[in-house]
């Protein structure tokens, strides 16, 4: 495995981190109920703003995170390679 493979799956788990503890500072659970709460609220917003029916909502905030997921990592494989061809 290359380094812009590692800067990209650093990048896309820090992504991931980010959302979960952006949707979940301000609760009062812990910590590792973070990433179920944050896929529930997900799934319950895009479920209230749509009307679609429960199991499409849940498959949804699934799809809403493996696209965050894949977004970062191609956003710090391609920073890395940008940064790397100055240097």
């Amino acid at each position: 495995m290359n380094n812009r493979k590692i800067a990209g799956i650093i990048t896309a788990v820090v992504g991931i981190f980010a959302i979960i503890v952006f949707f979940n500072i301000g609760m009062n659970t812990p910590i590792l109920s973070w990433p179920l709460e944050a896929s529930l609220g997900v799934a319950f917003t895009i479920g209230w703003l749509t009307s679609v029916p429960t199991w499409l909502a849940y498959v949804l905030a699934t799809l809403v995170f493996i696209l965050i997921i894949v977004g970062c990592y191609k956003f710090g494989s391609k920073v890395y390679g940008w940064v790397t061809r100055r240097g």
